[in-house]
Order: structure tokens, then C-alpha cells, then sequence
């Protein structure tokens, strides 16, 4: 089984907002690790500092987190795989022009849908409700 998320997930996860109680649940009860484009890990890296920008977080929270993510990556339960950029890109292509127009779909939730269905993902974890609305869309099992 793949598992994939998308970046509500992660920063609830390695942030903190009124998921993360949720999300760390969610770590503890999954049974394969979480397979992560490295869009994923950018983006997760980019929320982190703009929580920062935005005097919701402080630096030391920022590379705290960052370190736990890396930590999560060297032991597996956080895997980076190698994908193909331009599979990726021509699956997101489909898939705003199947749901953009009618779902608002953002650029990188896309991207991100992309790539766990180019790993053969079976699992999405989100927190985004409109996220979640294209994984399902398109077969993904969304973890509630």
C-alpha cells in the first residue's frame, strides 16, 4: 500500500494548528510510511517559513520542525522517491482539465494529487476539504 499527503497534513504534522492532535493520530495508525514528492517537501518547508513571515512561528520552531521532518526521512517513515517530472506534469495537466474549471483546484494541490496517483498511491491524507474532493475524484481513499 502507498501513501501520500498533501501539505494541510504535513504542516499539521510538523507544525502546529488544530489538526496536528489529529494528524499525529493518523502517523501513529498508518501501517506503511508516507511517500512524499519532493513538491511535498517544498512546500512543507515554504509553509513553515511563511507561518514564520507571518509571526505565527519563531526560527527556532521553524528548523525544530524541519529537523523532525529529516529525522522522519532517514528512518523511512517518511519516503522522497525518485518520480518523473514529466509524467507528473502531464497527470496534472489532466487533471486541471477535468476539475479545475468546475473544483478551483490550486496549482500545487494538483501537483501533489499528481504525483500519488504517477507512485500508484491508494491513500491521500489531507485536511483540505477541496484537496480532498480531487483525490477522491480521481480513487484515491482519502484517510479520515
Amino acid at each position: 500500500m502507498v501513501i501520500s499527503a498533501d501539505t494541510s497534513f504535513l504542516f499539521s504534522l510538523y507544525g502546529t494548528d488544530v489538526f496536528t492532535p489529529e494528524a499525529e493520530a493518523k502517523l501513529r495508525d498508518l501501517d506503511a510510511p508516507i511517500t512524499l514528492s519532493r513538491f511535498g517537501e517544498f512546500e512543507l518547508a515554504n509553509a513553515l517559513r511563511l507561518a514564520e513571515f507571518r509571526i505565527l512561528r519563531t526560527p527556532e520552531d521553524t528548523a525544530k520542525s524541519l529537523a523532525s521532518f529529516g529525522n522522519d526521512v532517514s528512518t523511512g517513515q517518511i519516503e522522497l522517491p525518485a518520480c518523473n517530472l514529466a509524467d507528473v506534469v502531464s497527470t496534472a495537466r489532466r487533471l486541471s482539465i477535468d476539475h479545475t474549471a468546475i473544483g478551483g483546484h490550486r496549482g500545487f494541490d494538483i501537483l501533489l494529487v499528481a504525483f500519488a496517483l504517477e507512485i500508484g498511491a491508494s491513500k491521500f491524507l489531507t485536511f483540505d476539504k477541496n484537496q480532498m474532493a480531487l483525490a477522491v475524484a480521481e480513487g484515491l481513499t482519502v484517510l479520515e
